[in-house]
């Protein structure tokens, strides 16, 4: 190899290192100040309640102020789209439900790319919904429950918060697989829902473990499915769907940090290991559990990987139900 050779390679891996150098040292310089995560919803609700211990033991492992911002609307959007258009320096977060998923499916237009404006940094807790009806049906497991709408074609009706929410789509899910006809009725919170529920006025739901909870156990209303792909360890009595028919039927929701698309890998990838290391510790474990939460596992390129996978399957399940666009 030449003289000149030789300098080229020297002068490539210098490079190499001083890239590496730089990325290192910003990294290491991240936090200098205080982090704001902002939170899409109202204050007082369980993305809220998960979010606030979440912070105070994130704050506790990055020796900065971790602060929540509740920026509520739009069914999430408003607060999508202000940390979208946040400077991308890893001071301002998004934790998000899987109803940022839903939004490339549900809305006509939206003022942000969901996929092309966020880095996706970490899923951090995964929650699970549960299929459940009113005690006076003879309805006690996933089959009945089928049978029971196959019997009763467009008579049969359940409720759900929302129209295009995560809740609404996964039943549309258990529909196209079941070929049931079910009514949504919908409600504009859980307790009218489940007020409605008790009463008889609605006949089923599915609802989050975490909200149902309470009720099941008073047994007030009558659970039936989970609709995950394992049991819920809070509610292990509860058989899944797949265990009932519908073999390998698994949908479940999450909660996740974002970032804005060009904050520094190097600075999304200790962020992700600091957040993980959070769900995963003592801290949170009872918090979890009482919200009827299961700590995930899942980095920037894993969680990428779930956050793309769930894009396409909610397009394709507001396409199969015609479910019409929102402004």
């Amino acid at each position: 190899m030449g003289l000149a050779s030789r300098r080229e390679v020297i002068f490539s891996a210098a490079a190499v290192a001083l890239a590496g150098n730089i990325g290192d040292a910003r990294a290491q310089a991240w936090p200098a100040k205080p982090i704001k995560i902002v939170i899409p919803f109202p204050a007082g609700g369980s993305v809220d309640s998960f979010g606030r211990v979440f912070a105070a033991q994130l704050q506790e492992r990055l020796k900065q102020p971790v602060v929540i911002d509740n920026r509520g609307g739009a069914g999430g959007n408003v607060g999508a789209n202000m940390v979208a258009k946040s400077p991308a320096d890893g001071y301002t977060l998004l934790l998000h439900t899987n109803g940022q998923a839903i939004s490339p499916a549900i809305y006509k237009s939206l003022p942000f790319d969901p996929v092309a404006d966020f880095a996706r940094v970490a899923e951090l807790a995964i929650t699970s919904t549960v299929i459940v009806v009113n005690n006076k049906l003879p309805i006690k497991t996933f089959q009945e429950f089928v049978a029971y709408a196959k019997a009763n074609p467009g008579k049969m009706n359940y409720g759900s918060t929302g129209v295009g929410n995560a809740l609404h789509l996964t039943m549309e899910m258990v529909k196209h697989a079941t070929g049931i006809d079910i009514e949504m009725v919908p409600f504009t919170g859980d307790a009218p829902l489940f007020t409605a529920l008790i009463g008889g006025e609605i006949q089923a739901a599915l609802v989050p473990t975490t909200a149902s909870k309470s009720h099941i156990d008073a047994g007030a209303i009558r659970a039936i499915a989970v609709t995950t792909g394992e049991r819920v360890p809070n509610m292990p009595t509860i058989p899944t769907i797949a265990e009932q028919g519908l073999p390998g039927f698994s949908i479940a929701g999450w909660l996740a940090l974002f970032a804005p698309a060009a904050t520094p890998r190097e600075v999304v990838d200790l962020l992700a290991r600091e957040s993980l290391a959070v769900v995963k510790s003592k801290e949170l474990k009872e918090p979890l559990a009482n919200l009827t939460l299961d700590p995930a596992d899942a980095g920037p390129d894993a969680f990428d990987k779930i956050y793309k996978a769930d894009v396409a399957r909610f397009k394709q399940v507001v396409k199969d139900a015609n479910i019409p666009l929102q402004d």
